[in-house]
């Protein structure tokens, strides 16, 4: 199956700030793994008065670095793009530190309420006790001292996902949404296929010069690569469809042929992948299920 033209060359420089573009610097943390790439962006955006977008994890090493980085510096703005571990939960030692306001599109949610007997696969990845000072409405803004940011609302990879817009640069901060180095995860009941669908068509109406996102590398090329995301993901739907169409009737057995060339040690999120593609089958009406949808039940053709 085709792919974006995915970006895996990233030198994270731990524990120091990396100039990205005029006015922006990044500090990766180090916290490596599959779904992390390489660790979790943050940025600094300004230059005496800044604003920090996804602080990160609660790690003593980030937060050093991230001090150190921003020494001698007002910091007024700690903004999240998501409430995943991996984002938000250093906002709060670094409010403590510096008394910035934080900012996000709202505290954490499902994209839908949990069935009857589901049990969200990514509770334990969820900040739940994150909730923004100011909550920002698309198109909001918020400024410092030579820059404004403004949201850009993505739900999708979570309901309360945001990018932010650095007015005036043709540059997204895309966090978890779209990245250079792999798809982003889309789980339910978290995050909804059909939001994530209608977010990356919004990206690619927005036409951003540029996007720096929560893992990895910069996407430089952002209107051709966006347009392959979503070319990706409307053949992965066509693939879940073919196999119900062929008599799987399981997910578990989708995975096998659809993943086959995937670790199978991430044929977990996978499933939740293929569970967010058969929900928004559903909703359009192409394939039935023997009951409400979960990794367990089992689909037909509509």
């Amino acid at each position: 199956m085709d792919s974006p033209a995915f970006d895996l060359a990233f030198e994270p420089a731990y524990g120091r700030a990396v100039p990205v573009v005029a006015g922006v610097e990044r500090i990766t943390a180090n916290n490596p793994g599959p779904f992390t790439f390489f660790g979790t962006n943050s940025y600094i955006v300004g230059s005496s008065s800044v604003a920090v977008i996804d602080p990160g994890p609660e790690d003593e090493a980030h937060f050093q670095a991230l001090m150190a980085a921003l020494a001698g510096r007002a910091v007024t703005h700690i903004v999240v793009s998501h409430t995943h571990r991996d984002h938000s939960p250093l906002a709060r030692r670094l409010q403590a530190a510096t008394g910035a306001v934080t900012v996000g599109q709202g505290p954490h949610r499902p994209a839908r309420p949990l069935r009857t007997g589901e049990i969200n696969p990514f509770s334990e990845s969820s900040d739940l006790s994150f909730m923004p000072d100011i909550a920002l409405s698309d198109g909001e803004t918020i400024s410092g001292d030579g820059w404004a940011l403004s949201a850009v609302l993505t739900p999708g990879h979570t309901a309360n996902h945001a990018a932010f817009a650095l007015e005036g640069r043709d540059l997204l901060f895309s966090g978890d949404h779209v990245m250079a180095w792999s798809t982003s995860i889309v789980a339910p009941p978290d995050g909804s296929m059909a939001d994530y669908m209608a977010s990356l068509d919004r990206l690619i109406e927005r036409q951003d010069g540029l996007l720096l996102p929560g893992h990895g590398g910069p996407v430089t090329e952002p209107a051709s690569f966006l347009r392959a995301l979503k070319a990706h993901r409307l053949k992965r739907e066509q693939a879940v469809l073919a196999r119900i169409r062929a008599g799987d009737r399981q997910i578990a057995e989708m995975v096998k042929v659809i993943y086959r060339d995937t670790d199978p040690k991430l044929h977990g999120a996978a499933a939740l992948s293929v569970l967010a593609h058969i929900e928004h089958l559903m909703e359009r009406g192409e394939i039935a299920a023997d009951g409400p949808p979960s990794l367990a039940a089992g689909y037909r053709p509509a």
